[in-house]
């Protein structure tokens, strides 16, 4: 088996291709060979037991998808994106990136379609929906994005749906919760302070919060994407049916039950390292956002995540301090 890592040098990217290393096979198929590609070349692992090439390519450049697609990866993991935030601030290169690299690959995979339809993991996200919404969005909601992000998104998710209803490839799209907690230094996702409220206080640094208390949100763990990914890969596609796009369980908490849970592993002195300073460009665009959501068709496929707050600041504890930190 040959798998294509689209955004491997990001933070999903990295841990996917260590997960990959770690199993050496997707569904109980050996993986033979792994292109990892981004805009900057991800680092080469040494541990790997299959053959590693990265490659630092712009998927929206001209000809980049082709080439890539050329060598008939069988699994095609898509994360390559900019974020929410670095999207509404630049609305071409948003579109350039989020939408025209997607259509550029999936027209790649089209144009090898004789014989050829691989799978073709693709990241949406739960910014397609876009508010009033329900106490609970089901399955069936409909796409209203209210940002660039949401709608570059949705766009790629009826392209998704169409080339694979035509035969092209095999699609799966996956919308993620918003992963948290992140490791690493803040990025501009406008969704970054879900994740600093925790990491910078358990390290030692003190944090803003842009928002208030009650702004509620749906998360996963950074261990429930990279599993999301690989089951993605691995699903039978007569039972997904036709409806190729699916939102990934999450956790609905509140922002307030975020520290709470900090508190409540850490104690009062690292809860007391976030400094409550409102930014109205934040909350305009938090607001905006799904709080909460019943997605039955991915939970009966099998996928899970995290049933409390206090579990996935526990995973990034585990998984990026060591099991310890700074108190």
């Amino acid at each position: 088996m040959e798998v294509l890592i689209l955004g491997a040098a990001g933070m999903i990217g990295a841990k996917l291709t260590a997960r990959l290393i770690r199993d050496g096979n997707i569904g109980g198929k050996t993986i033979e060979r792994a292109t990892l590609v981004d805009v900057v070349a991800p680092a080469k692992p040494s541990n790997a037991p299959f053959e590693v090439e990265t490659l630092a390519a712009d998927l929206s450049g001209t000809g980049v998808a082709a080439s890539l697609v050329a060598k008939r990866p069988d699994v095609i993991f898509h994360l390559a994106a900019i974020v929410s935030g670095e999207a509404e601030a630049d609305f071409e290169k948003g579109y350039r990136i989020n939408l025209d690299g997607t259509r550029y690959l999936f027209d790649a995979v089209q144009a090898f379609s004789n014989h050829y339809a691989p799978r073709v993991v693709f990241t949406s996200s739960i910014a397609v929906f876009g508010a009033p919404f329900p106490d609970a969005i089901p399955d069936e909601f409909h796409h209203t994005p209210l940002t660039s992000y949401g709608t570059q998104k949705a766009i790629g998710e009826l392209l998704l749906s169409d080339y694979t209803r035509r035969g092209f490839m095999d699609g799966i799209g996956i919308r993620l919760p918003t992963i948290c907690v992140r490791p690493g230094k803040p990025n501009k996702a406008a969704s970054g302070f879900f994740s600093n409220i925790i990491r910078e206080p358990l390290a030692g640094e003190e944090v803003v919060l842009p928002v208030s208390e009650d702004v509620r949100h749906w998360h996963a763990s950074p261990r429930s994407a990279i599993n999301f990914l690989v089951h993605a890969a691995t699903l039978d596609g007569d039972k997904v049916g036709p409806r190729r796009n699916l939102t990934m369980p999450g956790l609905s908490v509140t922002v307030g039950e975020q520290i709470e849970a900090l508190r409540r592993i850490a104690g009062d002195k690292v809860a007391s390292r976030i400094r409550r300073e409102p930014d109205e460009t934040i909350m305009k665009i938090v607001e905006g956002w799904p709080r909460n959501f019943a997605p039955e068709r991915a939970v009966a496929l099998g996928f899970r995540a995290e049933t409390s707050f206090d579990d996935i600041i526990r995973a990034h504890i585990e998984d990026e301090l060591g099991g310890e930190f700074v108190a």
